[in-house]
């Protein structure tokens, strides 16, 4: 009989996984851990949707594209794979909006997109009717498609570990007005003890294993390092190469600390090659793809949407306009410019634009559209809202901070009439009105759009309070493009209701500029003064 023995044997194995994470990321993991509760992802997972353009007069031949946003997790590359297969060879855009995530699987989804020659741009999504995470949606089931929207950029994002899926696209697409950065990749090591189970028989006075088996498996303890190996960086330089790529890239990378984040210039990302033009979505997804002798390959046609003469819906005249049963009621942020109404200021009063409701991701554009008309005017901004749109915010916020146009926290009381109905109309290109520290309230990402701004004031009697709404990464990176210092975001961190922040710490941190109110920018004497502020305007007397 040939004696067998049992042998355990422990031995320690290192297993690296390479994971671009933010040190906030990393900061909530230690806390769940350390908790035994797991905290929800600040970042939902990559979700993909196929959209249909809800573009007025596409119909029936509309472009349609993959709405792809989240963060970046293991499971995402077999959910493009997936997503990709229900097309059944069709090549649509990729319209991607990311905080990053999971590198290895960024990196096997570029070679996906690369492989099925697909272009990719950085953007959002705005549905209309169903989105993502319904369930049990219809409502756009007669329309031939489960999701319609329509593409933005203002606001989209794509970091961290996001450019290297982007890498991927046959036409690569950022534009001016979505963010693009880099950071140093970090690397977890944790150490297992695992234990083996060997058999071996001896045979002729030697060893010879049969079989081993793990028999258990101990994580006993992590560690991380903040700088590239040699190894990590030879597979993302050939990844790199691999998709035409400028490696100059990773020296970006290498430069940035992990707990920061490099955003790319656009010019940098041409000279890079990250991009190949300096175009943004709508080269990809806009309705004017569909007129063309040859429609782009996005485009389909739906017969059954076909406008009912055989007209599109843009050719189709107006009816006269007659007064509504009811003015139809919007919750979404309202931009108007604002007269001073104090008789003691005329004919030399204060304006300002007056921003109140909800944000949404229209915001932006609405922002972008008055300012447009007021040429080199700049009026400071009045702003009440609860919050709303994070994306949307950071986006205001960046408008505001470019024009370099002054915030305070106040509500717009107007008079005469209120611009939401149907039949109030502006006089000299402004509505009357007033404006009142004491019912002013601003929260969430009304905050930080308020962050924005060149003097942001906050008076006593207004209130002001914020949380950490998701996306960390991203604002962080914002209140450092502020100049806000970082003890807010710390302190944030440590509250996961939202917080209201009193004068002295707005102050402390720099979200506000001073302890005036709104009346240092509005109030009926300004304009004497001297210098006197650019928000004055002289309007002569109807009577003189």
């Amino acid at each position: 009989m040939v004696p067998q023995h049992r042998l355990h044997s422990r031995s320690w194995w290192a297993l690296g996984l390479i994971c671009l994470v933010s040190m906030f990321a990393m900061g909530t993991a230690a806390l769940a851990a350390e908790t035994k509760n797991s905290e929800p992802d600040p970042d939902p997972p990559m979700r993909f949707v196929v959209v249909r353009s809800d573009a007025a007069g596409c119909e029936p031949t509309c472009p349609e594209w993959i709405s792809a946003e989240g963060a970046i997790s293991a499971k995402s590359p077999a959910l493009l794979k997936a997503a990709l297969k229900t097309l059944g060879g069709r090549k649509l855009p990729i319209v991607i909006n990311s905080p990053g995530g999971d590198v290895d699987a960024a990196i096997a989804m570029g070679r996906m997109i690369r492989k099925n020659k697909l272009d990719i741009a950085v953007g959002r999504t705005w549905f209309v009717g169903c989105e993502p995470g319904m369930k049990n949606c219809k409502e756009n089931d007669a329309r031939g498609a489960h999701y319609i929207g329509s593409p933005y950029v203002l606001g989209s994002y794509c970091a961290s570990a996001c450019p290297m899926m982007l890498a991927g696209g046959t036409r690569r697409l950022v534009g001016p007005l979505a963010y693009l950065g880099v950071h140093q990749i970090t690397t977890t090591i944790v150490q297992m003890n695992v234990q083996y189970q060997v058999r071996y028989r001896i045979v002729k006075g030697k060893k010879r294993v049969i079989s081993k088996k793990v028999v258990s498996r101990k994580n006993t303890g992590s560690y991380k390092t903040y700088e590239m190996s040699k190894g990590v960086e030879r597979k993302l330089s050939a990844y790199f190469k691999e998709m035409g790529v400028d490696l100059s890239i990773i020296e970006t990378m290498k430069s940035t600390p992990a707990s920061d984040i490099q955003q790319i210039d656009l010019s940098d990302m041409l000279t890079m090659k990250l991009v190949t033009s300096d175009d943004a979505a709508d080269l990809l997804t806009s309705a004017s793809l569909c007129r063309l002798n040859l429609p782009a390959p996005n485009c389909r046609e739906i017969p059954e949407n076909k406008p009912a003469g055989g007209l599109p819906d843009v050719a189709k005249a107006a009816p006269l306009p007659v007064k509504p049963e009811s003015a139809p009621h919007d919750d979404g942020m309202r931009f108007v410019v604002v007269r001073g109404s104090n008789p003691l200021c005329n004919p030399d009063c204060p304006e300002w634009i007056a921003a109140q409701g909800a944000i949404t991701p229209q915001t932006p554009q609405k922002l972008s559209q008055l300012l447009a008309t007021l040429g080199n005017r700049r009026l400071p901004v009045v702003i009440s809202s609860r919050g709303g749109d994070l994306s949307g915010a950071l986006a205001a916020g960046r408008i505001i901070h470019e024009k370099k146009l002054d915030v305070a926290v106040a509500r717009t009381d107007f008079v005469g009439c209120d611009p939401a109905e149907w039949n109030c109309l502006a006089k000299d290109g402004a509505y009357a009105g007033l404006s009142v520290d004491g019912d002013g309230e601003c929260d969430s990402a009304c905050a930080l759009m308020l962050a924005g701004g060149a003097r942001r004031l906050v008076g006593s009697q207004a209130r002001l309070s914020l949380y950490l709404m998701g996306q960390k990464q991203a604002v962080k990176s914002y209140l450092d493009e502020m100049a806000i210092s970082p003890a807010l975001f710390r302190a944030l961190q440590g509250s996961s209701v939202e917080r209201q922040l009193e004068p002295d710490m707005m102050l402390e941190v720099g979200l506000t500029t001073g302890r005036q109110s709104v009346d240092a920018l509005t109030g009926s004497s300004i304009c004497r003064s001297a210098p006197k502020p650019e928000n004055c305007r002289v309007v002569p007397s109807s009577n003189g």
